[in-house]
């Protein structure tokens, strides 16, 4: 993969206990929606036994000017030096890598199962296929604990207004303490996915969050019939 190098342009906090940095697009630089990338912190102030090299998804779309990622917080030296690093400070890039990308064939319907932070590849995804006006009916299902903890968010509900083809399920799973929602509740299974999907055998499954996560959605969708050529994984850890 080819090197970059690159400066942070801009962090915000996007939900709780989660950060969004934005990075400026190095030239030549391309990637399609849904890769991720190797940032190396250049001498940091410390460091820890798991390096200075992080692998983030590419959040931000491919038409975009400039690169953001997303992730959740945790005290890590990585995201420690990350949370305080000065605007302008320069990172190494290796990029782009993954495979976790829309498939071509417009007829078959792509549906995103994802979870946490795992959010971060159908958000590219979902952004590029908008600006191009792909035909592929995209159907997301974004699990979180509360609204609060669920980064993108409102953006992605507002998508729908661009997107016809574009189908937002979000749904929370401990909301008793939480702000008021009207949405979906409970866990994605499969009469949630029955609910919104008439064959849950026609399309191809995008799934990433945590490990467990994937892998408990694995065994639910080979269990309705769905095969396993037909569903790809991206596994999310360091919460």
């Amino acid at each position: 993969m080819p090197t970059f190098h690159t400066k942070l342009i801009g962090r915000e906090k996007i939900a709780e206990n989660t950060m969004a940095y934005t990075f400026e697009k190095p030239e030549g630089f391309t990637f399609k929606a849904g890769q991720s990338g190797d940032f190396t912190l250049n001498n940091p102030k410390e460091t820890d036994a798991e390096g200075d090299t992080r692998a983030f998804t590419l959040t931000s779309p491919p038409y975009a000017n400039t690169i953001t990622i997303a992730t959740r917080m945790r005290d890590s030296a990585f995201k420690r030096v990350l949370k305080k690093l000065p605007l302008e400070a320069s990172l190494k890039l290796i990029a782009p890598s993954g495979s976790f990308t829309l498939h071509n064939n417009t007829s078959i319907p792509a549906v995103y199962v994802t979870g946490g932070i795992g959010i971060t590849p159908a958000r590219s995804i979902i952004m590029q296929a908008t600006k191009d006006q792909l035909p592929h009916q995209i159907f997301l299902f974004y699990s979180n604990h509360n609204p609060e903890e669920a980064a993108f968010l409102e953006e992605l509900k507002s998508l729908e207004n661009e997107n016809p083809n574009y189908h937002f399920i979000p749904t929370m799973t401990k909301i008793s303490h939480s702000s008021k929602w009207e949405g979906e509740r409970g866990h994605i299974d499969k009469t949630m996915l029955k609910k919104y999907i008439n064959d849950l055998s026609k399309p191809i499954y995008y799934i990433s969050g945590p490990a467990t996560m994937v892998a408990s959605m694995r065994s639910m969708l080979n269990d309705v019939g769905v095969d396993d050529d037909n569903i790809r994984t991206e596994e999310f850890s360091g919460y």
